[in-house]
């Protein structure tokens, strides 16, 4: 199961990991991953975190911790 994680900055402006083809695409915007206390869970939950593809693999990346570690990782890249 490939991953691919999108964090919106702006209009046609997304800082991007993972491959092209992924099975499972996993976007937010960058306002949402930069408030205090970012939880990806919370943020699925609210409609705020959109995804493309099976919900199984995501439901074990939101419980494991891995998706928002990882849309955080991206969000502070500059």
């Amino acid at each position: 199961m490939t991953v691919q994680y999108r964090v919106v900055v702006g209009k046609k402006d997304e800082r991007t990991e993972g491959p092209d083809d992924a099975d499972l695409v996993l976007t937010v915007p960058l306002d949402v991953v930069q408030t205090a206390g970012f939880d990806a869970t919370v943020a699925f939950m609210q409609g705020r975190l959109k995804t493309a593809g099976p919900t199984g693999p995501l439901l074990d990346l939101l419980r494991s911790g891995e998706a928002g570690s990882e849309l955080t990782k991206i969000a502070a890249r500059p």
